[in-house]
């Protein structure tokens, strides 16, 4: 057990290096394009983004899930040369077709997203959609590869490509929203020319030209209703939220995502490390009993991060954002809590994807895009943005007890539901009371909401949440150590 939880964190290290270097420089640039952009610019560009990513996930038709789980399947160097082949050519395919059909309409198109008719944004957005959707193709050939090495130094490219560019187009040349989005893509497509060379060795290596595409669509299309509809609800609240109450209450909403780097990095550098490991697992026992563990771990990190938020959110907000954007701090704990939520459900995910059913995963997404509607409607018109962001919590809390129910008949994972309701307790007493009975201004109230925070990591070890096998395992780390920390 040790070992795969190595391996988890290796590759989610791996995977997500470059973003944490991407979320400190984000962090670092938020204040410059908040200045530059107004909360309606940025509400525009960022329910685009959105959209972009919402349909990548149709047009890879989860080519993406499904190739890398029928790597694993092939050992041979041939069989496995043709499945990338069909995979990655596959969604190229499906990619230019559709930038073309989307530039040959921009104007319509752009009024049907954005309420308000902007072809040349459109036109940039088309540019990433083909760009992101075909760079997350060639991210997961080199995850199935483990050429970690390989992908941190592209992602790294990427990340210092998109800062530079998003600077000089925002900052220098005032390009506003458009210059936005070109930043941030612009980057992808060049980085993604230089891993498809990079890769070049594999794509025409010698063997069968393609692999049959029937068992992969089999397999990855029954996904993409679910996998849509889950990343739907991060679509539809922006998108209510600009017709109902304006771009710039979009806008507000956007940068409490942004804020929420920490648990966003924390749910993708899962997203990328976890089917590899959690589908080359050979024994079911073993498998189960890892679930269960990852689980259990993964609510208390992503917990403290949200509980994180929730104390300290203002003053974040006040440090890394224009004084017009000062509100967005309102939606910023329950906008975390969603995405912590999110991570939860691609463990549950695997679950089915181990069995080969993914067909029960779209009942439960769609019962929570219903719910996200039901909640939206009730709670945004009165609340704001921090009813959009309870609503995507009420979601997810409907998906995630909807997916259980219809999984745990195919793969039965013994999760510690104790042991999750005590870090729950634990961690949402504490943020929860601090939030109401702590002060929210001056550098006193400051001080007593981050040493809440603190006292988070000490309740739990007092109250007994780790199991004599945890505390083994701490001693045996600590006592390998020898003064000033470094190995003995």
């Amino acid at each position: 057990m040790p070992g795969y939880l190595r391996r988890l964190l290796a590759g989610g290290a791996a995977y997500q290096s470059a973003s944490l270097v991407s979320a400190a420089l984000a962090l670092v640039t938020l204040p410059l394009y908040t200045r530059k952009l107004s909360p309606a610019d940025f509400g525009l560009a960022e329910t685009l983004l959105t959209f972009i990513i919402l349909a990548s996930i149709v047009l890879r038709a989860g080519l993406g899930e499904a190739f890398v789980r029928s790597w694993y399947q092939r050992e041979d160097e041939a069989a496995r040369a043709a499945l990338t082949r069909t995979a990655l050519g596959g969604v190229l395919a499906a990619t230019t077709v559709a930038a073309l059909v989307c530039l040959a309409v921009a104007a319509p198109l752009s009024e049907l997203l954005l309420d308000q008719e902007d072809p040349q944004l459109l036109r940039v957005a088309v540019l990433g959609l083909w760009a992101f959707t075909n760079l997350e193709m060639a991210y997961a050939l080199l995850r199935v590869q483990e050429a970690r090495r390989v992908y941190l130094r592209a992602s790294l490219a990427n990340v210092l490509l998109t800062v530079a560019l998003t600077v000089a187009l925002v900052v220098v040349l005032d390009q506003g929203a458009p210059g936005y989005l070109a930043g941030n893509y612009g980057a992808s497509a060049v980085v993604l020319l230089a891993l498809w060379w990079s890769q070049r060795a594999v794509i025409t290596a010698a063997g069968p030209r393609f692999a049959v595409p029937g068992p992969l669509l089999r397999f990855g299309i029954p996904t993409v209703p679910a996998e849509a509809a889950v990343f739907a609800l991060n679509v539809v609240d922006r998108a209510y939220l600009l017709r109902a109450q304006g771009a710039a209450a979009a806008g507000l909403y956007a940068l409490a995502v942004k804020l929420s780097t920490i648990v966003i990095v924390t749910v993708r550098a899962f997203q990328l490390a976890w089917p590899p490991l959690a589908y080359s697992v050979q024994d079911d026992d073993e498998a189960a009993r890892l679930y269960a563990v990852v689980c259990t771990w993964y609510v208390v990190v992503t917990g403290l991060v949200v509980a994180g938020l929730t104390l300290l959110g203002r003053w974040l907000v006040a440090l890394l954002a224009a004084p017009e954007f000062a509100s967005a701090f309102e939606a910023l704990p329950w906008v975390a809590l969603g995405w912590s939520m999110y991570g939860l459900l691609l463990l549950l995910v695997t679950v089915g994807g181990r069995a080969g059913v993914t067909t029960r995963n779209f009942p439960a997404a769609a019962l929570g895009l219903g719910a996200n509607a039901v909640a939206l409607v009730l709670l945004a018109p009165s609340m704001g943005i921090a009813g959009a962001g309870i609503a995507l919590c009420v979601a997810y809390a409907v998906m995630l007890v909807a997916l259980h129910l219809l999984t745990r008949s195919l793969f039965s994972v013994p999760f510690q539901w104790g042991r999750l309701a005590h870090a729950v307790a634990i961690l949402a007493g504490v943020a929860v009371a601090g939030e109401l009975l702590l002060p929210t201004e001056g550098l006193g109230a400051f001080a007593a909401r981050t040493a809440a925070l603190a006292a988070i990591p000490a309740l739990l070890l007092v109250t007994g949440f780790l199991t004599g096998e945890e505390r083994a395992g701490i001693r045996r780390l600590a006592s390998r150590r020898g003064p000033g920390g470094s190995a003995a």
